[in-house]
């Protein structure tokens, strides 16, 4: 059977550099290796955006772009729209039907997810997020998932739906792999664990020049060298994680100019400045060549949203066969 990768994002708005060093690069390569699936999980989207739809439409296409931008092929990548995909939402329903309450109140990650998310009440579609991700995996029986830490524990969820599945019915579903990235995630540049669009503390991948040298300069550096001639500690400082992600080669370079005090905290920063400005630079040329051809990104999205609709109700004509829900065939 060959490989088959799932990964996407939820239609939340413009990714950032943080999606970058997580995830992105990592999938431009998978693509290469193995057969790529990338979700726009718009439904997804609704579990904390389910009052402004609207902005959801639009962060469809500005994904798209920065999904193409960073150098994900279509001719290599099926980039689909989650909602377009009934037999997930089909899935989701069926799998629901054996998964308990308590199993979906004590995963972690939905747990971490509602507080970060400032949920006063838990709402059905928030809580049952983990099956609905099962059913994304599933539909096209994904065998590995790029997964962060915090995510595993929706990974082995889907996996013990699947072994319950078949166990149920018939050995039809795949029980998919985790494939853990080592990239560290990237810091914000206020310092705070993680760089969210919310927070202001993040870099998107369509910011210019003059947007990206502004973000460098307002970020946080280690809060206790006050002056050039003051020993640094570059392990609290965002800039020095930047070098860590970006110039890899340097860091030791950087880090002992910082903690030495023969090196200043501008310096610093310009020089990460323009490693990120080399970096986005491609990026933006390739953003600006679709941008200018929406029917092109257009016809992206419905071509790989029919490619992976084939192979859902391919899918669902199997599970139905195996729960006999195929009451005419």
């Amino acid at each position: 059977m060959t490989e088959r990768v799932l990964t996407g994002d939820r239609v939340t708005g413009k990714l950032h550099l943080g999606h970058y060093v997580g995830s992105l690069q990592n999938r431009v390569i998978l693509q290469e290796q193995y057969e790529t699936f990338v979700l726009l999980a718009d439904v997804q989207a609704l579990t904390t955006h389910f009052e402004k739809p609207d902005l959801i439409r639009t962060h469809l296409r500005e994904i798209t772009l920065d999904y193409l931008s960073v150098g994900i092929n279509p001719d290599r990548s099926t980039i689909f729209v989650q909602s377009m995909i009934p037999e997930i939402a089909e899935l989701t329903v069926l799998f629901s039907m054996f998964v308990t309450v308590n199993v979906l109140r004590h995963n972690p990650t939905v747990k971490s997810e509602s507080k970060n998310s400032g949920l006063d009440d838990m709402y059905y579609g928030f809580l049952g997020y983990p099956v609905s991700q099962a059913a994304d995996i599933t539909f096209c029986k994904a065998t590995i998932v790029p997964v962060g830490e915090d995510q595993l524990p929706h990974l082995e969820l889907t996996r013990k739906i699947v072994r319950r599945f078949n166990e149920l019915y018939r050995p039809i579903l795949v029980e998919p792999k985790p494939l853990v990235g080592d990239m560290p995630r990237l810091i914000g540049t206020d310092g705070n664990a993680k760089m969210s669009k919310s927070l202001g503390n993040s870099i998107a991948l369509d910011s210019s020049t003059e947007e990206i040298a502004y973000q460098i300069k307002k970020a946080t550096t280690d809060p206790a060298r006050v002056h050039k001639h003051d020993p640094g500690h570059p392990d609290i400082c965002p800039i020095y994680a930047y070098h860590r992600a970006f110039r890899p080669n340097a860091a030791s370079e950087i880090r002992e100019g910082c903690e030495q005090a023969t090196m200043g905290c501008s310096a610093c920063k310009g020089l990460i400045a323009s490693t990120i400005e080399q970096l986005i630079q491609p990026m933006r040329e390739r953003r600006s060549y679709y941008a200018a051809r929406p029917r092109v990104v257009d016809d992206i999205i419905m071509t790989g949203t029919q490619r992976a609709r084939g192979i859902a109700q391919e899918t669902m004509k199997e599970v139905r066969e195996a729960m006999s829900l195929n009451y005419f065939d």
